[in-house]
């Protein structure tokens, strides 16, 4: 066994140990004190379980994300418990040690002052709220899509795409979906949102072509006047997983080129193409994967603005918005609008419209979700349509982006 799953699972155990004295104090019923260890324990079973099973190159997908997820959401039930009942016993020992010293009345047990309930009744109430969201983000979080609308204004869009419509999807990775019908939910929304053309921004796949393989009918019903457009991310190459052979991954993502052809979409590496409209046209560039901090650098933005004027209104697909913010900013082009994902909001966080925005991938990426602007230049970062690693999502939702382009009226 993985050392790590062995000092994880004595953490764990630890905790949920100490943590027990919580729920002990404020639960007597002995069936209640039973179910607690058997919820602890099975949790922590499923995952070595799944763990020795797993054999590298499988992907981290399935029962095994499953099992991570319930188990980590046990772990942070039993780090909060435990957390609680220390600082309770350091307060315990300090009164217990004032008591001694200035001879004030013993405690009624005589010894060590006894837990208070009101304190368990507060750990086991704060540290149910992240237990239950973790669990409910794994049962209907992961697939509550939310279409998110703005509408953007230029000075220089050209007069025939005064109101044109973009829906931008980013992040599918087919290989952790399990509801076909949530599935077909979620791209049926996007249908509906009836927009001039649609943009994929990359990562399809966890690792492996034939993750998609079960979706590639599905996905091929997307549909849009002027086409269906994409790019790929870095979890498309497969380097996030073992291949016998060099030539077997290269293979791979051929095969995923070849399948996005035959879906429909037109894949766009390190070039452009450009939308017309009533004599009147826009430039879409698509780069590779280009990502600071270990992430690949296939992305080539030189290349992709060959045969593209510096006058032309430009939009841009770049899967990692670190790209827009260490080299698109930086070009000596104007990108109108770049279109990214990559982040997924990290599946976790708290947004209230207006009122708040925060998720921990904030620490990594200062454009983590939503729309941002710099220079005069827009970005929009897709929380992403699916989901991988944690199997769920709790307050950043899976999103599908609507975006109107609008001429700016003369003042």
């Amino acid at each position: 066994m993985p050392r790590f799953v062995i000092v994880l699972s004595l953490i764990y155990i630890v905790m949920a140990i100490y943590g027990f004295q919580a729920f002990r104090t404020l639960f007597k019923t002995q069936w209640a004190h039973w179910a607690y260890g058997v919820l602890f324990l099975g949790a922590l079973l499923f995952l070595i379980i799944k763990v020795l099973a797993y054999t590298p190159g499988d992907g981290f997908r399935g029962s095994v994300a499953l099992a991570s997820g319930i188990f980590f959401a046990f772990f942070l039930l039993g780090i909060m418990l435990g957390s609680f009942m220390l600082l309770e016993d350091l307060g315990r020992l300090v009164a217990f040690g004032y008591n001694k010293i200035s001879g004030a009345a013993p405690s009624e047990t005589g010894h060590f002052p006894n837990r208070r309930k009101f304190i368990s009744a507060i750990a086991v109430g704060l540290a149910s709220i992240p237990f239950g969201a973790l669990l409910y983000g794994m049962y209907r979080g992961k697939y509550n899509y939310q279409v998110f609308k703005y509408e953007l204004e230029f000075d220089d869009l050209p007069d025939a795409f005064d109101g044109y419509q973009i829906t931008q999807i980013s992040d599918v990775h087919s290989g952790s979906f399990d509801d076909a019908n949530k599935v077909a939910y979620g791209v049926d929304l996007i249908n509906q949102q009836k927009s001039d053309v649609i943009f994929f921004t990359g990562d399809m796949v966890n690792d492996r072509t034939d993750e998609m393989l079960p979706w590639k009918d599905l996905f091929a019903r997307l549909d849009a006047q002027d086409g269906i457009f994409s790019i790929l991310g870095n979890h498309d190459y497969g380097d996030y997983t073992r291949w016998d052979t060099e030539e077997a991954k290269a293979q791979n993502l051929e095969d995923l080129k070849t399948l996005q052809k035959e879906m429909g979409f037109d894949l766009i590496l390190n070039s452009n193409r450009y939308l017309e409209r009533d004599g009147q046209k826009i430039a879409l560039l698509g780069v590779e994967n280009w990502g600071r901090g270990g992430f690949k650098k296939a992305g080539d933005l030189e290349k992709a603005k060959e045969g593209v004027s510096k006058d032309d209104f430009k939009i841009l697909l770049s899967h990692d918005p670190s790209h827009w913010e260490d080299v698109v900013l930086q070009d000596d082009y104007h990108f109108h609008l770049t279109l990214s994902g990559h982040t997924h909001g990290m599946q976790f966080g708290v947004e209230i419209p207006g009122w708040v925005k925060w998720s921990p991938v904030k620490w990594r990426y200062k454009y983590w979700a939503g729309l941002y602007k710099e220079l005069g230049q827009f970005i929009n970062v897709n929380r992403g349509f699916g989901f991988i690693g944690y199997p769920g999502r709790v307050g950043i939702w899976p999103e599908i982006s609507v975006i109107t382009l609008k001429k700016k009226a003369l003042t």
